[in-house]
């Protein structure tokens, strides 16, 4: 098998679906919670973000992330496992380090804010919330 025979091959629809649903479902509710009710002075006090946030470019970024995420589960977990949620806390752990490198560090590391160690602080339990629940949702749909 070439590496271009892998990436080629079909998803399987129904899992690819469910695991799209897995990340989009539980992702955009906790995102919207999280930045607009739970912390919300918090991120105005970081004169980070506009007043008025554009929620469909947020849900439009996590359908685009909900499809890449779903694609790639099954091309890195290749052998089925017997436990979905080791698999998805492994892999909710990767991609959430992935995710947090250009949602965290990134924009930290780019926009004037207030103070930069509150919002790494933020994000960084935003992430691991987003994804330890998310990940093993994944995993879950994929599962064989």
């Amino acid at each position: 098998m070439t590496v271009t025979s892998d990436v080629a091959r079909p998803a399987g629809g129904r899992s690819f679906w469910l695991g799209f649903a897995a990340y989009l479902l539980p992702s955009f509710p906790i995102a919207f919670v999280w930045h607009l009710v739970l912390f919300e002075q918090q991120y105005h006090a970081l004169r980070i973000y506009r007043d008025e946030p554009v929620i469909a470019f947020g849900l439009a970024s996590m359908v685009i992330q909900g499809a890449i995420f779903s694609w790639l589960f099954p091309r890195v977990f290749t052998r089925p496992s017997r436990s979905f949620l080791r698999d998805g806390l492994l892999y909710g752990l990767g991609v959430g380090l992935l995710s947090w490198s250009f949602t965290t560090l990134a924009v930290a590391a780019k926009n004037v804010m207030t103070s930069v160690p509150d919002y790494v602080l933020l994000e960084t339990a935003f992430t691991i919330l987003q994804f330890v629940v998310a990940g093993p949702l994944i995993a879950l749909a994929w599962r064989r």
